[in-house]
């Protein structure tokens, strides 16, 4: 497996002194730690082969063992957006839930967060602010008290970096869009041309180089576990906005200068700073996934990923580093699955058959996704394909749908709400549209014709998430898992300081960063929270000309950060 490249900031940091220190009152929940000092700060590795993933990169040996083939993945699953009828009065739910049932529908994927707002009534979000939303009523709760009686896992969706439509706003004041808006000067948190314009279409989004705007994601995000009973959460919008040409906003520029050492305003194809603002996504990724695993750890963590255009081919890193998904709009979903951040990937396939090359397309993107499968502590990362169903006729639904349960993947359709190409250019509505397809989809031989419960426990059980605070720049220090006294992971800092790990086996594991070390145990189950480590990055003190005697100056004393 090729080496990973530190980032240029980290060769700068090897000529300047690292101090690491636990913070009194660290992050709750830690086990009692060990500080184990170590005399120098970690030499960089050798650069990495020209076709080496850009993100880190696990390097523990491979054992030549046969893999087993993954099991069939039992996911049979819709989708229920916020944007037309499905979630907003109680009598819309209860129907809802029943076509679902009728059609064998196994998970419900409910809209939660749509635009930094909550179709729920306890999160840290904002309720959605909309005329069509039954007073008082808490769709998420009602989806949930009905559907598991039915033997339907609830996956709270949320749309990540989606915060505004200029067309429908929330009219909430404590709404971000409101607090931290495109007119907030520096306090604004939206991603930027490099004109300073901000508006994709209609949407706003969020740009989560910006370290407290991650912070707001997170929190909102794991509210939700904490306070519903769902079986998991999918990220949406977990990229920058299509274009590739998005991240300006100052504050980002600036962060990303002084974690790697470049300086000026990069350009958009620069491929520095496209790998920086894929890194902050994947942080972003790993954060919450680790964090909602600290709830619940038997808690689905799921996204909804991009396949735009021709496939990769199946296997081929390098071609899928050449796509749009990895280059436009910056996500880099094999290494999620890889490193254990995601239990399962939900592929938006959205391809029509009937046009030029895309059921081939299709088909090439579940072949490259399959491939991925295989994670880096010998698991397997659970797979399903979401289709189109608003742009495809009935017949090419069911059949897209039975190629990927033939091929050993689940499946999710979108959306509920416009369930064929008829009902979304209004030539039907949702109950003929629905009607239509069931009777396909559950046909003898069909996709849905036998009944499937969706049994399967989350891959991903255990974890470590930690934080180093103290220093101006925080973001893009390489952080190593050794285990036994081998290196078997690498990682980065977020901008906040966060870094952790997933698909690590239990026991005893020594965290590297900025020169120092740190000992805990992961647990078989659950994420070890290690205490904030205290970074203090010390500039080297100036060579001194030749002379017959040079006094020895004293090491910097460096006291614990104070409670």
């Amino acid at each position: 497996m090729p080496s990973f490249q530190p980032p240029r900031r980290a060769a700068a940091l090897a000529l300047s002194l690292a101090l690491v220190l636990p913070t009194l009152g660290g992050l709750a929940g830690g086990s009692a730690a060990v500080p184990v000092p170590i005399p120098a700060p970690v030499p960089a590795l050798p650069a990495a082969a020209t076709d080496a993933p850009k993100q880190p990169v696990p390097v523990a040996a491979v054992p030549t063992v046969a893999t087993p083939a993954p099991a069939a993945v039992q996911v049979r699953g819709l989708w229920v957006d916020a944007f037309g009828p499905g979630l907003k009065t109680s009598a819309q739910v209860r129907r809802m839930v029943d076509d679902a049932a009728k059609m064998g529908i196994n998970t419900l994927f409910v809209q939660a967060i749509r635009r930094s707002d909550c179709l729920c009534r306890r999160s840290s979000l904002p309720m959605i602010t909309d005329a069509d939303l039954q007073p008082g009523f808490d769709p998420l709760e009602a989806v949930i008290k009905l559907a598991k009686p039915r033997s339907m896992r609830v996956i709270a969706w949320a749309s990540v970096t989606g915060v505004a439509n200029a067309a429908v706003p929330n009219s909430n004041p404590a709404h971000i869009s409101r607090t931290h808006g495109p007119n907030m000067g520096a306090q604004s948190w939206y991603s930027r041309r490099p004109d300073g314009t901000y508006l994709e279409g209609s949407d706003a989004w969020l740009d989560v180089g910006i370290p407290a705007a991650a912070d707001y994601i997170t929190a909102g995000v794991v509210s939700l576990v904490k306070n519903y009973a769902v079986d998991g959460i999918q990220l949406d919008r977990i990229r920058y906005p299509d274009g590739g040409v998005w991240g300006y906003d100052p504050k980002v520029i600036a962060r990303f200068n002084a974690e790697t050492g470049a300086t000026g305003i990069p350009a958009a194809a620069d491929p520095a700073w496209q790998d920086w603002k894929r890194d902050q996504v994947t942080a972003l990724v790993r954060r919450i996934a680790l964090e909602v695993k600290g709830v619940r750890s038997n808690l689905w963590v799921t996204a909804a990923t991009i396949t735009y255009l021709q496939p990769p081919r199946a296997g081929d890193l390098v071609s899928f580093r050449r796509t749009r998904t990895y280059n436009d709009v910056l996500q880099d979903w094999p290494t999620w699955m890889r490193d254990g951040l995601l239990d399962l990937n939900v592929i938006m396939n959205y391809k029509r058959d009937g046009m030029a090359d895309q059921a081939a397309w299709f088909d090439g993107w579940n072949a490259f996704a399959a491939s991925m499968r295989p994670r880096a502590d010998g698991g397997q990362a659970e797979l399903a394909v979401g289709t189109a169903l608003y742009l495809n006729s009935p017949a090419v639904i069911a059949a897209q749908a039975a190629r990927a349960v033939n091929a050993g993947l689940g499946w999710v359709g979108y959306s509920y709400r416009t369930p064929n190409v008829d009902v979304y250019g209004n030539k039907a509505t949702t109950a003929q549209g629905l009607d239509v397809i069931r009777a396909l989809l559950t046909a003898p031989g069909a996709a849905l014709n036998v009944p499937t419960r969706w049994t399967a426990s989350p891959p991903t059980s255990r974890g470590l998430l930690g934080r180093v605070t103290g220093a101006p720049v925080l973001g893009n220090r390489v952080v190593e898992a050794l285990q036994g006294g081998e290196v078997v992971a690498r990682s980065l800092t977020d901008g906040n300081g966060y870094y952790g790990f997933a698909a690590l086996k239990a026991g005893s594991t020594e965290i590297r960063v900025s020169g120092q070390r740190w000992v805990d145990t992961i647990p078989a189950k659950g994420v070890v929270r290690l205490p904030d480590l205290l970074v203090r990055d010390l500039q080297p003190v100036p060579a001194l000309p030749p002379a017959k005697s040079v006094p020895v100056s004293p090491a910097p004393v460096v006291t614990p950060a104070q409670p």
